[in-house]
């Protein structure tokens, strides 16, 4: 896990990095490429954050460990759904929301009702129905 936070972090510094370097450049008068380096190197120290966040709850794990085998990554990683359709509908949802920046904004509302509906259904899929704990 150390070795991902690493990773992670050199990345979104990288990033951060380029994109003010990139800024000065075109003497901050593109704003496409921009925000998208910051962006970027937003999620890269994102991502470090929550793994680093992780390992500190977890502890070392099979990664840290040099001398670490392939079976020590056995067992339970978390509870899935394999028959779940929510995951399938929010990707529809971010498709037409995706459509809808591109073509129209009343497309990109649908897109957002729709997102905000399969995002609640997947989060409380374990809390009603048939499979309520």
């Amino acid at each position: 896990m150390k070795t991902n936070v690493t990773i992670f972090a050199i990345l979104g510094g990288f990033f951060l990095l380029a994109a003010t370097v990139y800024g000065f450049w075109v003497n901050w008068t593109e704003w496409a490429g921009i925000p998208a380096l910051y962006a970027t190197g937003g999620l890269g120290l994102m991502i470090a954050l929550y793994l680093w966040l992780t390992s500190r709850s977890f502890g070392l794990g099979p990664d840290d460990d040099e001398n670490g085998d392939i079976a020590e990554y056995a067992g339970t990683y978390g509870t899935f759904a394999p028959w779940s359709w929510w995951p399938l509908g929010l990707g529809l949802a971010c498709a037409i929301l995706m459509l809808g920046l591109a073509i129209g904004w009343w497309i990109a509302y649908v897109g957002i009702g729709l997102g905000i509906y399969f995002l609640v259904g997947w989060v409380f899929e374990y809390s009603m129905g048939d499979h309520a704990h």
